[in-house]
């Protein structure tokens, strides 16, 4: 069922008239994360590696982060990111609309799992998270579509062997932000 609705997300027409395509699926790495997680909503998109979720619950270990159930938090995608589309004083910046589109059509309404890595949150109060949808990494997900590129910020580099992996095949393949039609890598 829940393969049934990505795929009808993958079809989703954004305002802009954009066709947003996220058919090609990531591995499935849930398991191999540590024990502990928090579950959530997704209330609210902010841009293409930002969101709002909602907790509803969490499982104790050292996946789990400071999150509590009940409260909403700003919440920033770890390992990747994505071209600005509503950065403050700053332009729109080549396929942020189109990341932010696709972002929308994945994850509004939808129930996550959120893995901390090393840090809790970053400088600006966000909780630094990889989501998932059933066994599927979001962050992961974007990078396979070629609607976001690969940000190693360490300490928090768990999965950047396999976002650089799918980084390179989305490049290879002129996927999203690496199509010659559309930025070519370049935000």
């Amino acid at each position: 069922m829940r393969a049934r609705a990505l795929v009808v997300c993958a079809l989703a027409l954004c305002s802009c008239g954009y066709r947003v395509d996220l058919t090609h699926q990531a591995p499935a790495t849930f398991s191999s994360e540590p024990p502990g997680y928090e579950a959530g909503v997704v209330t609210r998109v902010v841009d293409g590696d930002t969101a709002i979720v909602k907790v509803t619950g969490r499982i104790e270990g050292p996946g789990a982060g400071g999150a509590q159930p009940g409260r909403s938090y700003r919440v920033r995608f770890l390992g990747i990111n994505t071209p600005e589309s509503v950065k403050p004083d700053s332009p729109v910046e080549c396929f942020g609309r189109e990341a932010s589109a696709a972002t929308h059509a994945l994850l509004t309404g939808v129930q996550v799992r959120m893995v901390k890595d090393v840090e809790e949150t970053d400088a600006y109060g966000r909780l630094l998270r990889y989501l998932y949808i059933g066994d599927e990494m979001v962050n992961a997900r974007l990078v396979a579509n070629g609607y976001a590129q690969v940000f190693t910020y360490p300490p928090n580099v768990r999965h950047a062997d396999l976002f650089v992996q799918l980084q390179q095949q989305a490049r290879d393949n002129n996927r999203g932000l690496w199509s010659p039609n559309t930025c070519n890598g370049r935000p």
